[in-house]
């Protein structure tokens, strides 16, 4: 367990070391910030724990108890700007994490779509993400406002890429468009990560022979998806017993992200405001991992990493 000063200060320079050679113009025009991103970054992803319920508690806290380390922090509402045109790096950060994580080298990746509410569903009224959030189903939340987060997670529970869109997105095409972005590796769809090396292991909503053999042809993309029990190439019971163990990383991955960071807390105004944040989170992920490694623990041993 490190102390809120040692972790913070790691973490600091984690970031200062992994970005540092990425393009120093962050393109904002206007006086120069008052806080250098290497700054904007490492609040950000503090800003993702569970400890601090909303943006108003973060500033708060760090008002109160951050000012030695950084003198110059601005108001919440310019701090958001910040954070906002912060978000190509945060995603380079998380992806130079997976890089040196060792994640190229892992034989397969997990492939899920997780559900993410930023509204009650039953408020009246069009809310601040009309037309751009949508109503969906999640096994975990039900019927929700939201997004639909498609994640690829390593065997050790690195998060090597993601993707955000509406709640009622479907997962086939969803999971195409993610792969087709993966092959192509487009500067502005950094998030999604690099191709892996093997296989993606996805779960039941991601079947389809002959769209599994499109992937294959198109992208270079093998997917490991079990039919449903009623099909007629249904898989034996040895195979889909290996393949619910080895995707358990995933749910615990995704179980982080709500019990220890504040992933179910986010009520973003703005769709680039939750890019930014779940950038963050990503980032924050990997960034734990690291930590975890460099002092002899658990991967995933997030809960007591920090002493608050």
């Amino acid at each position: 367990m490190l102390d809120l000063d040692t972790f913070l200060t790691t973490l600091y320079v984690l970031v200062d070391d992994t970005i540092k050679s990425e393009r120093q113009d962050d393109g904002v025009p206007g006086p120069a910030p008052s806080l250098s991103r290497s700054e904007v970054v490492t609040l950000a992803l503090l800003a993702q724990w569970k400890q601090f319920p909303s943006e108003h508690a973060f500033v708060r806290y760090a008002k109160r108890h951050l000012r030695s380390a950084f003198p110059a922090l601005p108001h919440r509402t310019q701090l958001n700007r910040l954070i906002r045109h912060a978000h190509d790096h945060l995603v380079a950060f998380g992806q130079g994490l997976v890089e040196r994580l060792g994640s190229a080298q892992q034989p397969y990746e997990l492939l899920d779509g997780m559900g993410v509410a930023v509204r009650n569903n039953r408020r009246k009224g069009r809310g601040w993400l009309d037309g751009i959030a949508a109503t969906g189903w999640s096994n975990r939340l039900g019927w929700y406002d939201g997004f639909h987060v498609l994640s690829a997670v390593d065997p050790s529970g690195v998060l090597t890429g993601y993707a955000v869109a509406p709640a009622n997105t479907k997962d086939q095409p969803y999971a195409e468009d993610f792969l087709a972005a993966r092959a192509r590796e487009h500067p502005r769809l950094r998030m999604v990560g690099r191709k892996a090396r093997g296989p993606y292991v996805a779960d039941t909503g991601f079947e389809g022979r002959e769209r599994h053999q499109r992937w294959a042809e198109e992208y270079g993309a093998v997917v490991l998806a079990p039919p449903r029990k009623d099909r007629r190439l249904a898989w034996p019971y040895s195979w889909r017993r290996w393949h619910a163990r080895v995707r358990q990383i995933v749910e615990v991955v995704h179980g982080k992200w709500t019990e220890v960071f504040r992933l179910d807390d986010e009520r973003p105004h703005t769709l680039e405001g939750f890019q930014a944040r779940f950038a963050a989170l990503a980032a924050l992920h990997n960034s734990c991992i690291w930590i975890n490694r460099s002092l002899g623990r658990p991967d995933l041993a997030f809960a007591d990493l920090v002493e608050w």
